[in-house]
């Protein structure tokens, strides 16, 4: 593998978002490139990230590149699209901003990238109070005999067992684009994010459809990419409910008509120099 990057999604979680941050500079392996992803956040994001830049000098080599964009509403897929067409890494490895990153997130990514497939990590939610709580202490490394986690099975990390169990999927049925890896040339084949995706759901099972459809294969990892899931109440669900019926649509046509490309894509911000 030549390269790699991380892209961080974020909106307006500060807290959270530095706690991804020092799980990161905890890595047992550091990405190539850091990209965090802003879908609109207001100045404290932005100033959380200028002071979290001096964790990462010398480590990566531009740093915390923050990429922002105007608060238009629930626009994950554009700003996912504008990070990634600055990114010159070969895979690519993204996340929200409220996932906690065990210290071998990165490696177990790079180590289980292969060509012509794409990987959803292992994700562990976090209840409530533990959730609060590792905010307001600052946790950063939790285990599996930890109260407050939802499904602790997932927190083993070991990998000759994740050698074991983990399996190909050939469908696009509960993939997560909180913790998932993959090649960069695989996400221009088919366009990468459809933008035509605003409102909360549904972009990242339509975005799965087509690159199953391009013929890139599904792992699941088990016991390996671990990443812990504050916990956030369905403020987005609940907002932007009007708009799920037309991403519904958009998943149901790319099923239908096996679909491998979308029209409004990654392409338009190479034209448009993002």
């Amino acid at each position: 593998m030549k390269n790699s990057a991380l892209i961080i999604t974020t909106y307006n979680w500060p807290e959270a978002l530095e706690l991804v941050l020092l799980s990161l500079i905890n890595q047992n392996q550091l990405p190539d490139e850091i990209i965090i992803a802003d879908d609109g956040s207001k100045e404290d994001t932005k100033l959380l990230i200028e002071k979290c830049q001096f964790l990462f000098d010398g480590k990566v080599k531009q740093g915390l590149i923050h990429v922002w964009q105007e608060d238009e509403g629930f626009q994950l897929s554009r700003i996912r699209n504008k990070a990634m067409a600055i990114s010159k890494a070969d895979y690519i490895v993204m996340i929200d901003g409220d996932m906690i990153l065990h210290p071998n997130f990165i490696k177990s990514h790079l180590e289980n990238a292969k060509i012509n497939y794409f990987i959803q990590g292992s994700r562990v939610l976090l209840d409530e109070q533990t959730s609060a709580a590792a905010i307001a202490n600052q946790k950063l490394k939790f285990s599996f005999t930890d109260s407050g986690l939802t499904n602790r099975a997932n927190a083993l990390d070991n990998a000759f067992l994740s050698a074991v169990v983990s399996k190909e999927k050939n469908h696009h049925l509960g993939v997560r684009g909180c913790n998932m890896g993959f090649w960069r040339k695989d996400l221009l084949a088919i366009n990468g994010f459809n933008e035509k995706f605003t409102g909360w759901g549904r972009e990242d099972s339509e975005f799965v459809v087509r690159i199953l459809n391009k013929g890139v294969k599904r792992k699941n990892l088990k016991f390996a990419a671990v990443a812990y899931h504050l916990f956030h109440g369905d403020e987005n669900k609940i907002k932007n409910q009007n708009g799920l019926h037309k991403n519904d649509h958009l998943l149901e046509t790319a099923l239908k008509e096996n679909l491998t490309w979308c029209e409004s894509g990654i392409d338009q911000h190479f034209e448009a120099g993002i």
